[in-house]
């Protein structure tokens, strides 16, 4: 909608700013751009006085969630180089508040990466037909891992860091990586960490078996990120702190955490987040094509996966594949389950990741000049709007207005 937008009323506003809890109040957006915010106290402007007007009923409006590690969702993977495959991802992560996401990727041969570089610069360039989630990037996990910790990775594919295909996809595809996964213990990958940050790629550890010190050399180096923390990485040891140890403990690392009481018990998370604080732990879904779809048999970077009551796994084995995951059940765990404030969930699913990957000055929070990346919910924190970019998007299982 353009022209006078939404005004929304009657709300606990969580803005996503530091120190900053929840208060009543009212925001106005319009144009794609969050117009004005404020307080019961403040005065609506005038110019919103024809806008649509709706009433939060004392529910709470937060910023857009931001999933930066994400494979798929609704039947299908980013290793599918489709885009209107790629749409119906990002249109069904909308649908549970994702209003922007990063396309991730699984280890593969430089061919299937390089295709995926080439279908999200077509998406990039077109956008998409209908509102969606918007395509933030990409995040390439792997191939440069240890097949030691490779989980529901290929290991055919793994290989070390190859420092002519980073400069190959950087002159080709400029700006499109945003972040690559990598395993710092391998030949080559401390240099590689260098080159990624001098081309403005956020390096990521996982799927490693570094120890404590080689994870500290890495952050020497410009390491930033932990992906699924405790998850495919060496654990902590009172004589060994492994990589667990180092991410736990140094302040420089930003970490993923999957929220959904598989992948991690939540006194481990109520742990993570003690340690790092609420600044410095980032919600993710690592979803995969399952996530939406019923129970049955389905695959992630061409491995057999099996999914049965909503937990994917490797066919034959134990090992977890990815998760079914949505971000708005992540934050909900994150107040239910493991007893943070819905602004501190907030703050990591949606200020952190901006922060991280510098466009915070765009989203992830609820300031005006800010994109309309909103998203409200009643007060038992069910999903009743989403706005990306100021057009709506149902949200998931909500029936036609």
């Amino acid at each position: 909608m353009t022209g006078t937008g939404w005004l929304i009323e009657n709300v606990r506003l969580v803005t996503g700013t530091e120190g900053e809890t929840e208060r009543p109040g009212w925001l106005w957006h319009k144009d794609g751009t969050i117009a004005a915010i404020g307080g019961p106290e403040e005065p609506v402007p005038a110019e919103a006085a024809h806008a649509t007007r709706i009433d939060g009923k004392g529910g709470w409006l937060l910023p857009g969630f931001i999933d930066v590690h994400v494979h798929g969702g609704a039947g299908h993977d980013f290793m599918e180089t489709d885009a209107e495959k790629w749409e119906t991802i990002a249109r069904f992560h909308a649908g549970y508040g994702t209003t922007g996401l990063l396309a991730t990727t699984v280890t593969a041969t430089k061919a299937e990466l390089d295709a995926v570089l080439e279908t999200a610069g077509r998406c990039l360039e077109a956008g998409f037909s209908r509102p969606a989630a918007r395509l933030l990037g990409v995040h390439f996990e792997g191939p440069f891992i240890n097949v030691k910790r490779k989980g529901a990775q290929n290991p055919a594919a793994i290989v070390p860091p190859q420092p002519a295909w980073l400069e190959d996809w950087t002159s080709r595809f400029p700006g499109i990586i945003r972040m690559l996964t990598l395993a710092p213990e391998t030949e080559g990958a401390l240099d590689f960490i260098e080159m990624l940050v001098k081309r403005g790629i956020v390096a990521s550890c996982g799927h490693t078996d570094a120890n404590w010190s080689v994870i500290k050399q890495a952050a020497d180096r410009g390491l930033r990120q932990a992906v699924h923390t405790y998850n495919a990485m060496s654990p902590l040891h009172h004589r060994e702190p492994g990589t667990l140890g180092a991410v736990l403990t140094d302040d420089r690392i930003m970490a993923e955490v999957i929220a959904d009481g598989e992948h991690v018990h939540p006194a481990a998370i109520e742990l993570l987040v003690r340690a790092k604080g609420i600044s410095r732990v980032t919600l993710i879904t690592d979803a995969i094509a399952a996530a939406g779809m019923p129970d049955g048999e389905y695959e992630l970077g061409g491995l057999p996966v099996i999914m049965r009551g909503g937990t994917a796994r490797l066919k034959g084995g134990d090992t977890l594949a990815g998760s079914t995951l949505t971000m708005i059940d992540a934050f909900r765990f994150m107040v239910r389950k493991v007893g943070v404030s819905v602004a501190d969930a907030s703050r990591m699913a949606s200020q952190n990741p901006a922060r991280q990957f510098g466009i915070d000055g765009e989203t992830g929070s609820l300031k005006a000049g800010l994109r309309a990346d909103v998203l409200l919910l009643d007060e038992a924190l069910r999903l009743e709007r989403v706005w990306v970019g100021g057009e709506e998007v149902e949200p998931a299982g909500t029936p036609p207005r």
